[in-house]
């Protein structure tokens, strides 16, 4: 039984140290053929967002706005990704 609690509290352990550093890591997301760039933190929090000045057009917002979604998405997905490869 001590065995099977140590075995426990090990990986506790490192799934702790795991999270850790996915806090630490920093995630882009690109569309737009690399128009619209987003970087998020491992926490999912975005910390930033650039965009090349030739998107901006007032008569073309929705496809501004799309992009933004969408290379937001692909960093969130990178980073679940990465998630996921730690805890396997």
């Amino acid at each position: 039984m001590n065995q099977i609690m140590k075995q426990a509290q090990e990986m506790q352990k490192k799934f702790s140290e795991m999270q850790e550093k996915i806090a630490q890591k920093e995630f882009e997301g690109v569309s737009g053929g690399g128009l619209v760039k987003v970087l998020i933190n491992g926490q999912i929090e975005l910390k930033q967002v650039k965009i090349d000045p030739s998107l901006i057009n007032k008569d073309e917002v929705e496809i501004l706005e799309d992009l933004i979604v969408a290379a937001f998405n692909e960093a969130k997905s990178k980073f679940e990704s990465e998630s996921q490869e730690g805890i396997s």
